[in-house]
């Protein structure tokens, strides 16, 4: 799976953001043409991104393209001049407000098309799909399952929070009166499960604040704790925050390597499986458990720092 602890928004109406987005540290950027374009400058947004996508350098970053939502006249143009445009670039489209499982089906549909008729290798360009309604999340699990190319499920918490009438004009924190708890809990697992049930990467939404980098990092801080992989950012000011919160840290990357070691040593040398590394007994669930923080570690970059060294016959 790709990186995506920072996921950079950046307007495909502004060139500037759009070549000082190449050389920020975000794993994935992704340049808009919905909510950040105004519909008058739709048109010139698609010359800018294919431009920006031909001529700019984004080694390193996972590339995509979120496209107006289905409901609009500019969905078919956006994806048709920018994959026609610059597809051998491009990793991913995202598709915002998707609803329905047939959103899916039909950008999976048009992009097969287009693949086709330029040459591009068939099935190539990912997909990644918005969940920004009440509708989104009740069918949130027939979108997970709806395409091969789906690599990601991203939460879109303003227009879900409008969805549901929730009472507060702050996108990321507790509406007033949610004393107790987490009103975002459910929607975060929900969105979660489907995800993992279908092995696709989870992406937390914006925190719009982005001048409060202690808020930012407390609400990154909680989707990482549940698993999701990374967090949209709107500002380069985040992009650090998120790439540390979204990482393990050296300790426990250190000790997911030492078990995945250690484990591979016991079961395939001794013949054994459950066995005691330190004072720790570890077996095929602590294997499991290793891979994930060690997989997160790995596309992090993260150095190893202690090695297993098996006992002394």
């Amino acid at each position: 799976m790709r990186a995506r602890r920072s996921c950079l928004a950046v307007p495909g109406s502004n060139p500037r953001f759009l070549e000082k987005a190449q050389g920020l540290a975000a794993d994935e950027v992704f340049l808009d043409l919905e909510d950040s374009v105004a519909p008058g400058a739709k048109k010139d947004a698609r010359t800018n991104i294919v431009a920006a996508l031909r001529d700019g350098d984004w080694a390193g970053k996972t590339v995509v393209v979120r496209v107006n939502d289905l409901t609009t006249e500019w969905t078919y143009r956006d994806v048709i001049e920018v994959v026609e445009g610059a597809g051998d670039r491009l990793d991913c489209v995202m598709l915002p407000k998707v609803e329905d499982a047939s959103h899916v089906t039909w950008l999976d549909t048009l992009l097969g098309q287009i693949e086709r008729a330029t040459g591009l290798p068939e099935g190539r360009i990912g997909i990644e799909a918005q969940i920004e309604s009440a509708r989104g999340l009740v069918a949130v699990d027939e979108i997970a399952g709806a395409s091969p190319r789906l690599e990601t499920l991203v939460f879109g918490p303003a227009d879900f929070m409008a969805s549901i009438g929730m009472r507060t004009l702050v996108v990321g924190q507790q509406p007033p009166g949610y004393d107790e708890g987490d009103a975002y809990h459910y929607i975060l697992m929900r969105i979660l499960m489907a995800a993992r049930a279908h092995d696709l990467q989870a992406i937390d939404g914006p925190y719009l604040q982005i001048r409060d980098a202690d808020g930012f990092r407390q609400v990154a801080r909680r989707a990482a704790a549940l698993g999701f992989d990374g967090k949209w950012v709107l500002h380069p000011s985040q992009v650090g925050a998120a790439n540390a919160v979204f990482s393990p840290s050296q300790e426990d990357y250190d000790h997911a390597e030492l078990i995945l070691d250690a484990y591979e040593y016991y079961t395939t040398v001794e013949k054994r499986g459950a066995v005691m590394l330190g004072d720790e007994m570890i077996d095929e669930a602590s294997r499991k458990m290793a891979l994930v923080i060690s997989a997160k570690g790995r596309a992090a970059g993260l150095p190893r720092t202690t090695s297993f060294t098996p006992p002394a016959s």
